[in-house]
C-alpha cells in the first residue's frame, strides 16, 4: 500500500519506537571511544607538532583573554614544568579564539602539561563519535546504521589522533557534524508539524492551500548555534553552513510540496525559506563574533588598539573603536591566508585535497628515531627502534567509505534518496573548499571534517547492503557477510596500525610494515 501524505511528511515517526535503547548504544559508543582513546593520553609529555602554538595560545587566554608571545625556547622549559614564561607583546594568530579556549578548559583543570592541552581534544573527539551516530541514524532511520556508523569513527586512525592532540580541527568536526544533525532535526520537526496540522484537521492534505506557518524552528536556532562555534573553531566550516542554509530552503519547499500546497509552496522561499536561512547565518554569525568576547573585553590582543589609533576611519565612527578593530584584524588574518607569503611555504608532509579521501599523504605528529637497543627498551637485533605518531586515517575505511560516496551519488541522483544527498553535500562543502587554496601547504589532519559524513555515507550503503528487515533470509543472510567482512577488515586494520598512532616502541621494520606507500613516510 502507497504511504499516505501524513506517512511521508512523519517519516521519522519509525525513530521514536527505539529511543531509548538508541541513547544507550550511542553512550556506550562514546564511552567505548572515550576509554581508547584516554591511554596515555599525556604521552609523549612535550608539546607535539602544532601544539606549540595552541596549548601556548590557550594558557595565554586563560590567563589574559588574549595570545601572547612566548620565547623560542619555551616548548622545552614548559615540558619542564615552567609554565610563566610568555612575552608581553601580543601574538599575531590566524585561528578564532573558541577552540583554544576550550583547551584553556582542560588547562585550567589538569595544569599546563600534556594531559591538560589534550583533555578538552579528547572530550571533543568523543562527542564527535556521538554526534555521528545521532545523524546517521536520524538520516537512515534505523539505529544500527548509526552505531556501526560512530564505530567506523571509533577505529578511525585520523578520528582517534586528533582525539589525543591539542589542535582545533577536532572541534570545528565536532560542531559541524552536531549542526548537520540538528538540522536534520529541524527537518523532521518542520515536516511533523505539517502532519500534525493535517491529522488535527482530518485532511490528506492540504489541497492547494499554504498550510500553517511555522517561523519558530527551535531545531533550526539550535543548529546555527553549533555552526557559530564550527566557525569559531576555524574559518571553513563557514562553506558547510552556506550550503545548508540553501538546502534548507529547498527542503521547506519540498515539504510544503508533499504536504499538498501545490503551486503555493513557491511561496514559502520568501515566507519562511529565505527568512529563515537568513537569520540562520545571522545567529551563527553572532555566536561567531561571541567567539571573540574576550579578546573585545581587554585592551593587549594584537590589533585590539588599532580602532583608538584611528579615530577618525569611516568604520570606527560606525561601529565603535573595538569593532572596527576586530574587522582590520581579519582583513590581516584572511591576508595571511590568502597572501603570497604562505603560497610559497613549502612543507615536509604537505598533501594536496585530491589525494585526501584515498590518505594519498599522512601527517607526521612525532617521531623518536634511531632508538638504539637496549635503549629505552628497544630489544631489535640487527635493527633499531623507533616511536612515532602519524595522523593516519585508518586505511580501509577510508578507502571503503570512498567507493561508498560513488554508491552514494547513483542513490542520491539516481535513486532520489534525499538521505544520501545530505552527507555528500556536506563532505563536498568540507573537502572543495580547499581547492581554491590548494597553492597553500595543506595537510590530510583538515579531513577529520571529511570523515565523519564520508562514514555516514558508508554505514548507509552497507545498509542497503544488508537489505530491509523484511527481506528473504538467504538475501539477508548474504548482506549480512558482507557487512560483517567490512566491519571485521575495517576493525582490524585499525588494530594494526595503532602502534603507529600511539607513540608505541616498534623496530624500524615494524614500522615500515605499516607504511604502506613510500608518500607515508
Amino acid at each position: 500500500m502507497l504511504p499516505s501524505t501524513v506517512d511521508k511528511l512523519d517519516d521519522g515517526a519509525v525513530l521514536r519506537h527505539d529511543e531509548l535503547r538508541s541513547w544507550i548504544i550511542t553512550a556506550a559508543l562514546v564511552v567505548i571511544g572515550f576509554l581508547i582513546r584516554l591511554v596515555n593520553l599525556g604521552r609523549p609529555n612535550r608539546l607535539e607538532f602544532d601544539e606549540t602554538y595552541y596549548a601556548k595560545d590557550a594558557w595565554s587566554i586563560l590567563h589574559f583573554g588574549y595570545e601572547r608571545s612566548w620565547p623560542s625556547n619555551a616548548d622545552p622549559q614548559i615540558a619542564s614544568g615552567v609554565t610563566d614564561i610568555w612575552e608581553q607583546s601580543a601574538e599575531f594568530i590566524v585561528h578564532p579564539q573558541l577552540g583554544k579556549w576550550l583547551i584553556a578548559l582542560g588547562e585550567h583543570a589538569f595544569g599546563m602539561n600534556s594531559f591538560g592541552w589534550r583533555f578538552a581534544s579528547l572530550i571533543a573527539g568523543s562527542l564527535l563519535i556521538g554526534a555521528v551516530v545521532r545523524m546517521a541514524r536520524r538520516l537512515s532511520r534505523s539505529t544500527l546504521i548509526g552505531a556501526l556508523a560512530g564505530l567506523f569513527i571509533v577505529v578511525d586512525g585520523l578520528s582517534f589522533v586528533m582525539s589525543r592532540i591539542a589542535l582545533l580541527d577536532i572541534f570545528e568536526a565536532f560542531f559541524t557534524v552536531a549542526a548537520v544533525g540538528t538540522w536534520l532535526a529541524d527537518r523532521d520537526w518542520f515536516r511533523r508539524h505539517l502532519a500534525d496540522h493535517l491529522r488535527s484537521n482530518g485532511a490528506l492534505n492540504l489541497g492547494g492551500s499554504y498550510g500553517p506557518l511555522l517561523l519558530w524552528r527551535p531545531w533550526r536556532l539550535v543548529s546555527a548555534l553549533l555552526f557559530g562555534l564550527a566557525c569559531g573553531s576555524k574559518w571553513n566550516a563557514m562553506y558547510v553552513l552556506a550550503c545548508f542554509a540553501v538546502m534548507s530552503i529547498v527542503f521547506d519547499y519540498r515539504a510544503r510540496l508533499t504536504a499538498g500546497a501545490r503551486r503555493k509552496a513557491w511561496y514559502s522561499l520568501w515566507r519562511e525559506g529565505v527568512p529563515d536561512a537568513i537569520v540562520m547565518v545571522l545567529l551563527a554569525a553572532g555566536v561567531y563574533l561571541a567567539t571573540w568576547t574576550s579578546w573585545l573585553l581587554t585592551q593587549g590582543g594584537y590589533d585590539r588598539q588599532w580602532g583608538a589609533q584611528h579615530p577618525d576611519d569611516p568604520l570606527v565612527k560606525l561601529i565603535g573603536a573595538p569593532l572596527a578593530s576586530l574587522w582590520q584584524y581579519h582583513k590581516e588574518i584572511y591576508g595571511f591566508h590568502t597572501g603570497t607569503w604562505i603560497a610559497h611555504q613549502t612543507h615536509t608532509y604537505q598533501a594536496y585535497p585530491l589525494g585526501w579521501p584515498f590518505v594519498g599523504r599522512v601527517i607526521g605528529i612525532d617521531a623518536v628515531n634511531d632508538i638504539q637497543p637496549g635503549v629505552d627498551g628497544c630489544k631489535a637485533v640487527g635493527d633499531t627502534c623507533l616511536r612515532v605518531i602519524s595522523g593516519v586515517g585508518t586505511p580501509f575505511l577510508w578507502w571503503f567509505a570512498a567507493i561508498a560516496v560513488i554508491a552514494g551519488l547513483f542513490f542520491w541522483i539516481g535513486g532520489r534518496d534525499w538521505r544520501f544527498g545530505v552527507p555528500l553535500v556536506a563532505a563536498a562543502a568540507t573537502w572543495l573548499g580547499w581547492f581554491p587554496n590548494a597553492d597553500r601547504p595543506t595537510f590530510f589532519f583538515y579531513a577529520i571534517m571529511i570523515i565523519p559524513f564520508t562514514a555516514t555515507v558508508l554505514a548507509m550503503v552497507l545498509g542497503k547492503v544488508l537489505g530491509p528487515s523484511n527481506a528473504p533470509p538467504e538475501r539477508r543472510r548474504i548482506g549480512a557477510i558482507i557487512v560483517t567482512v567490512v566491519v571485521v577488515i575495517v576493525i582490524a586494520n585499525f588494530m594494526f596500525i595503532y602502534p603507529i598512532l600511539t607513540d608505541q616502541l616498534m623496530t624500524r621494520q615494524g614500522w615500515l610494515l605499516r607504511m604502506w606507500f613510500r608518500s607515508w613516510i
